[in-house]
């Protein structure tokens, strides 16, 4: 119980649960468009992405200066349960939908 304990405390994160959220629906994304549609710091959501990154939820591939990032591949049921739920139970969620719009807006570098 200790890592499922572990998974759930990492999105017990607003911003982290967010990030999750939009990685499950949008799939691999660059850390200033994530911040763009959070409408935050990139240093803040490097931050967050750090933290699940050091829980093994996500990983990254650096491209020059831009860190692009995606949820690992579901390790156990929970997971690929939570990544289902993330990309059909949530996405109608008032601030999902937002973050959402934002990041289709977004352009990495600008």
């Amino acid at each position: 119980m200790q890592e499922e304990s572990a998974l759930f405390k990492v999105l017990s994160d607003p911003i982290r649960l967010r990030l999750a959220i939009l990685l499950a629906m949008q799939g691999e994304t660059c850390v200033c468009m994530l911040a763009r549609a959070l409408g935050e710091p990139n240093f803040k959501v490097s931050r967050h992405l750090g933290i699940m990154r050091s829980a093994g939820m996500v990983e990254a591939r650096r491209e020059g200066t831009w860190m692009h990032y995606k949820l690992v591949e579901p390790r156990h049921r929970l997971e690929e349960c939570l990544q289902e739920c993330f990309r059909e139970c949530l996405c109608d969620h008032t601030v999902i939908k937002e973050d959402m719009k934002r990041l289709r807006k977004a352009e990495c570098g600008k």
